[in-house]
């Protein structure tokens, strides 16, 4: 198993979300890793948590990653979240993303859940996909 490629794939996610520009009309350049300080804009996508477990085979080392991208909005209803979240699938589903290191053999929607918060006045959909990884470099 190699975690080593947990940077790189998340830097890979959060370049093609913030790109995509149908998230980019929608939530402008919200798109976080890590939550501003301060105000925050009334919709935006965070990249969130992660697990991963090991994934290895005869080729060698290797992990799947489940990460959450969250889309949280102030705006009653869920509509306008389920807008974001369908652009953030499309991005990311099936997506060949360019790893910095390693290699992405395949990226999948795993399961949504969409939840009210702020005593109801604002809506969150977590988002988790399912990332099986490569780590092509030597440990020697």
């Amino acid at each position: 198993m190699s975690y080593a490629v947990s940077a790189a794939l998340q830097s890979a996610v959060f370049a093609a979300v913030a790109s995509d520009i149908a998230v980019s009309d929608a939530v402008g350049d919200a798109v976080y890793d890590a939550l501003p300080s301060g105000a925050v804009p009334s919709i935006y996508v965070a990249i969130g948590p992660e697990t991963v477990r090991a994934a290895d085979d005869k080729t060698g080392d290797g992990a799947e990653h489940r990460f959450t991208v969250s889309v949280v909005t102030e705006v009653p209803g869920f509509f306008a979240a389920k807008e974001v979240a369908g652009h953030v699938c499309d991005v990311l589903h099936d997506a060949d993303l360019s790893l910095d290191r390693g290699r992405l053999v395949s990226l999948r929607f795993d399961r949504a859940r969409a939840v009210k918060i702020d005593k109801g006045q604002g809506r969150r959909i977590d988002l988790t996909f399912r990332a099986r990884t490569e780590d092509n470099q030597s440990t020697i």
